[in-house]
């Protein structure tokens, strides 16, 4: 090539870059421009929105001293070393039941107020979603009702209704075993004994036995333990990647990942062994314990999918279960004279030698008042968040009052404290952060609503809450019974009676030396849902 020819081509390229870049100019001002205007109309839409249902702004802000809030964050995180976050929280949210928070530069609210709860959860369902939650679990959790919005969640929850309700026409026999081991661990204990590590290891069996057909322990104690170490840590891990929001993806250590594989293959290992199973003959109460994985195989047609809906039911069975059995017998204890009564309404409804059925349940009112009052004080998902999906509205909060709606534009995100909620004094009455199951008697909460929220509300209630509420209501009884239990029913099948567990146990109480903290000011561990720090210790004689 000449010379000639070479600078020719190069003044050609030249002139084409030359001529390029007016038109990548204009395509980039056009853009700029477009989404300008485009964030202009859906502003002025929005605007018009507010006007038509009245919106006004929410007067009650987060009050802040430093740049972008930076001074909030920090009190928060300086109050996680004393573990009373909640308590923290509380000097704002018994306050201000609803208020406005600039974090980071952007906008967001934090409500207590049922109505606002009531308009999240049901009335405006459709216009919520779950934001960054499901980035945060799915590590975790994979494909399910707790990971999932719309189609996909509606399919999910569907499928998991109809199994709960075959479950729920099952008899208190479900857990016979499971009680019969932890009251066996129980008379093998001797001084104080921390219940509360006893009662996750009983739901893990529980919860297993009924999602798997046969509970984790079945394995052996190697496997057993393996498989509970690695969901207590998969599952605090995903909850630090929860508060992290949009920055969850910055926290995913390596045990981590390893710890989740490990519950997924777990889990697989009895789906697999279920599908296996129904290709061959079996006997028919290995075949009827299996149901569970065989028919979401039916709806799902995948392993994989099976495996995601059963680790979502055991995220919600076990650590809930545990932490309202656990709240329980640490107030129990604290109050002997509820105790008292209720082992009086035990010893009325169940006579010695009988097995306890749901007709007795259904016969003990106080024993619901004991355990509404539990979850009033101490609910399972304390706090949450939504994500609008569109422009939406609050119903309250908004104006010099507060009564009027709050505008809530597209991707904005609104936190509500169910824990805060059940300690409103307008709610519940002076005496709201104290320990009183006689509240529930009578007429005094009849109009309470969405004031209490023990199993979440809406569409994404709890779907196992009868379930749950028998499985706790048992294992309450045969404790707080423990002095006039049956000898049947206490061990294994009958291997144990009534006069040895007296001699055993003849009073469940506090221990002396444990300090009494009121109610709320106790140390707590906040994970997806809030248990005791210091467990729940008791003398058994």
């Amino acid at each position: 090539m000449s010379i000639l020819e070479s600078i020719t081509d190069n003044l050609v390229i030249n002139t084409r870059n030359v001529s390029l870049w007016p038109t990548l100019m204009t395509i980039a001002l056009a853009l700029g421009l477009y989404i300008v205007l485009q964030r202009r109309w859906e502003y002025q839409a929005d605007q018009a929105f507010g006007r038509s249902h009245g919106c006004l702004p929410m007067e009650t802000k987060l009050p802040y001293k430093w740049p972008l809030a930076l001074d909030i964050l920090k009190r928060q995180y300086d109050a996680l070393p004393s573990q009373r976050l909640l308590a923290f929280q509380s000097q704002y949210l018994e306050k201000m039941p609803n208020m406005e928070l600039h974090l980071f530069g952007q906008v967001g609210y934090m409500t207590t107020d049922p109505r606002n709860i009531e308009s999240i959860l049901s009335t405006r369902f459709e216009d919520w979603g779950l934001g960054s939650r499901r980035g945060g679990l799915f590590p975790l959790l994979g494909e399910g009702i707790f990971t999932q919005d719309g189609r996909p969640w509606k399919h999910s929850r569907e499928i998991l209704r109809r199994q709960f309700v075959r479950l729920n026409f099952k008899d208190l026999s479900t857990f016979d075993q499971h009680v019969d081991d932890l009251i066996a661990e129980l008379s093998s204990s001797e001084g104080v004994v921390d219940l509360q590590p006893l009662f996750f290891r009983f739901t893990l069996a529980t919860t297993t036995a009924l999602i798997f057909g046969e509970p984790i322990s079945g394995l052996g104690n190697e496997d057993h333990d393996t498989f509970a170490n690695c969901f207590d840590y998969a599952s605090m891990i995903s909850a630090i990647r929860l508060r992290l929001a949009d920055f969850h993806w910055a926290y995913t250590p390596k045990a981590f990942t390893k710890a989740c594989d490990t519950v997924k293959r777990y889990a697989s290992h009895f789906v697999d062994e279920a599908l296996k199973n129904r290709e061959r003959s079996h006997s028919q109460s290995k075949s009827q314990s299996q149901d569970l994985i065989r028919d979401l195989y039916e709806a799902l047609k995948s392993p994989d999918l099976v495996r995601d809906q059963l680790v979502h039911v055991l995220i919600a069975g076990r650590d809930t279960t545990a932490c309202l059995m656990s709240w329980t017998f640490f107030l129990l204890v604290r109050h002997p004279n509820v105790l008292y009564r209720l082992r009086q309404e035990v010893n009325s409804i169940w006579p010695e030698g009988d097995q306890l059925t749901r007709a007795h349940l259904q016969q003990m009112p106080y024993l619901k008042c004991i355990l509404n009052e539990t979850l009033r004080l101490y609910p399972q998902l304390p706090v949450n968040i939504r994500v609008a999906l569109k422009t939406t509205l609050l119903p309250v909060g908004g104006g010099p009052d507060g009564q009027s709606p709050v505008l809530i534009r597209r991707g904005t995100g609104v936190g509500y404290s169910v824990y805060h909620m059940h300690r409103h004094k307008d709610l519940y009455g002076d005496d709201a952060n104290e320990f009183r199951p006689e509240r529930w008697e009578g007429s005094e909460l009849d109009r309470i609503g969405w004031g209490f929220m023990p199993f979440h509300g809406g569409p994404r209630i709890c779907l196992g809450s009868e379930f749950f509420l028998s499985m706790v209501s048992l294992v309450v009884l045969l404790a707080a019974n423990l002095v006039y239990i049956t000898e049947e029913f206490a061990l294994m099948e009958a291997s144990c009676g009534i006069v040895r567990i007296i001699q055993k146990f003849p009073k469940l109480k506090l221990p002396p030396e444990i300090p009494q903290e009121p109610t709320g000011l106790e140390k707590q561990s906040l994970t997806i849902v809030v248990s005791s720090a210091e467990g729940c210790k008791v003398l058994l004689c």
